[in-house]
């Protein structure tokens, strides 16, 4: 009997969460080299791969970057507060600041807390600028990673 991974509608099995492991290792695999890697055909291959994409499991394929190489020194994130009457204006705010790389709605004291790259400490003190006129904010500088992004846990499912 196939062990399986059910998520409302979607059933994963070993394969599906091996082929997830390999992509996101390097979401640029090849068909032909994921049909090899899993023991399976090109074709049986792009129908999970179909599946996985349609069913939602799969939401794209993309790249990471190395935001120092690139000139971003420092990391940041940033805990905004919205001040009462401004939650709108807030979110507002964060999408229009490319500094800003992802933000999420938290529970707490905070509502939203932001990753931010930037090159030099005037530049998020320009970002928390930003906004200020609409809500308290706290910063915390990153000093490391040593959890690098990553899968949820996908094994013990199975």
């Amino acid at each position: 009997m196939k062990k399986s991974l059910r998520l409302s509608d979607i059933s994963l099995d070993a394969v599906d969460v091996q082929l997830l492991r390999i992509l996101h290792q390097d979401a640029r695999t090849s068909i032909a080299d994921l049909a090899r890697g899993l023991s399976m055909s090109a074709p049986s291959v792009s129908e999970r791969l179909r599946r996985l994409k349609e069913s939602g499991v799969i939401q794209c394929f993309t790249i990471e970057v190395a935001p120092e190489l690139l000139g971003y020194e420092l990391a940041f994130y940033i805990r905004v507060s919205p001040l009462p009457g401004q939650l709108s204006k807030v979110v507002s705010v964060i999408t229009e600041i490319e500094e800003i790389v992802e933000c999420d709605r938290i529970t707490g004291d905070d509502c939203f807390i932001a990753k931010v790259y930037v090159r030099s400490a005037k530049e998020i003190e320009d970002v928390v600028n930003r906004l200020i006129p609409y809500a308290k904010t706290n910063t915390s500088l990153e000093q490391s990673s040593p959890v690098a992004r990553r899968l949820p846990s996908l094994a013990g499912e199975l």
